[in-house]
């Protein structure tokens, strides 16, 4: 019988692996750049051949559709040719979530910029803020008359709206958040629905129940009204959206506390959501403060300053740019963007007063609100400070604890104490 022999045990060595090359998640790379670069060049040149040579097509509208759509597909090649399917995606999604955000940003500048533009020779003129069109005529020089009433109305108007919208719709939202049942649901049906009330039908309801029924002279009061009624479902459901952000666990620590939950609502809930409910009123003003139709319905025309809001008719900046822009005049029209771009100003500058004011971080005191936390706690210092001289007005009626036993009271004793053995009985 022959034994074979088994070979000798080797040892394998490791096999040297190169070293990993980190995928880099932020910042642009150079490939990026070139990769748009030429997905731009390669749609826009293609697009050409095929409205000059290919397909009888025309306008530029359907040159910019047909150009984005063959970017996209176009980039997503030459991302594909160094990437996986999921790294593709991620690069579609982001170029088009960047190419849609710069095209409403162009938008936005392009209005702004075209306003200027119109307006350019009345914006030069101080008067446009200092006078009205009391003394102007529509052939009167642009340097004689301003729009002074129309900013006046429009200030009246909205703080008549907001010191009635803001109570009620941060109120109702609340109630939306904290009383959930069949009413809150209710409630919020009827908000969204009117969410998308149009404008008109708000200046037409004022217009049929204070004007027509209850006699009410076209005035800023009744515009106010108004504006109040378009403003409101915005201000709700904007504050609605906000207050379900508050995390839940902040609620609760101030229910365990002891808090109530109104208490929790007041303190806990709405400081917290404050830059949000900021920003709700923010919208309900920008909608408010840019139509036209209520308060054309509600306040009337007037050339003249009025700073009644119960009597006589008031104009805004949107319907004194409205009345001025359709004239035929060209002054009239250089008044009109005059006034447009004062309406941009003013409400850039109610966002920045908003902002200013309510959009602090939750946690973030004022200087108000430090200086108040600091004497708060000055008194709780006096207060725990004062507990020793209480407590020592309570030392001549010293309490024994004893184990298993009812605590007793025992007498103060003249002399030293001397040791007794202790009653259990």
């Amino acid at each position: 019988m022959t034994l074979l022999a088994s070979p000798p045990a080797t040892t394998a060595q490791p096999q040297e692996r190169s070293p990993e090359v980190r995928r880099r998640t932020g910042g642009v790379r150079a490939t990026e750049v070139y990769a748009v670069l030429g997905a731009a060049v390669g749609s826009v040149a293609t697009t050409a051949v095929a409205f000059d040579f290919l397909a009888p097509l025309s306008g530029p509208l359907g040159f910019v559709v047909m150009a984005y759509a063959l970017f996209l597909g176009i980039y997503a090649l030459l991302v594909g040719m160094d990437e996986g399917s999921l790294a593709v995606k991620d690069r579609v999604a982001q170029v088009a979530a960047h190419s849609l955000a710069a095209t409403l940003f162009g938008c936005l500048v392009l209005v702004a910029g075209f306003t200027v533009y119109k307006g350019r020779t009345a914006i030069t003129h101080l008067n446009l803020v200092t006078e009205d069109l009391a003394n102007a005529g529509s052939l009167s020089p642009i340097d004689v008359g301003g729009v002074l009433h129309a900013i006046l109305g429009t200030l009246i108007m909205i703080s008549i709206a907001l010191a009635i919208v803001i109570p009620l719709g941060i109120a109702c939202a609340v109630y939306l958040n904290e009383v959930p049942g069949k009413a809150s649901r209710l409630v919020r049906t009827v908000v969204e629905a009117m969410t998308a009330l149009p404008s008109i039908v708000c200046g037409l309801f004022v217009l049929a129940t204070l004007i027509q029924a209850l006699g009410v002279p076209k005035s800023g009061f009744a515009a106010a009204m108004a504006i109040s009624v378009m403003m409101l479902p915005i201000i709700i459901r904007a504050s609605d959206v906000v207050l379900r952000l508050v995390p839940g666990s902040l609620k609760e620590a101030s229910l365990a506390l002891g808090a109530g939950r109104w208490r929790t609502a007041w303190h806990v809930t709405l400081p917290t959501s404050r830059s949000g409910l900021a920003t709700a009123v923010i919208l309900g003003t920008a909608r408010g403060i840019g139509e036209t139709s209520p308060v054309l319905l509600t306040a009337g025309y007037t050339a003249y300053t009025n700073t009644n809001p119960f009597s006589g008719p008031m104009v805004s900046l949107p319907l004194a740019v409205f009345e001025l822009v359709k004239s035929p005049q060209p002054v009239q029209i250089a008044r009109g963007f005059g006034a447009a771009l004062v309406l941009l100003v003013l409400v850039l500058g109610l966002f920045v007063l908003a902002r200013t004011l309510g959009g602090r971080p939750a946690g973030q005191l004022s200087k108000a609100q430090s200086r108040r936390r600091a004497r708060q706690s000055a008194s709780d210092a006096e207060r725990l400070a004062a507990r020793p001289s209480a407590a020592a007005s309570l030392a001549p009626h010293r309490t024994v604890v004893l184990p298993n036993v009812m605590p007793r009271r025992v007498p103060p004793q003249d002399g030293p104490p001397h040791p007794s053995p202790p009653s259990y009985s």
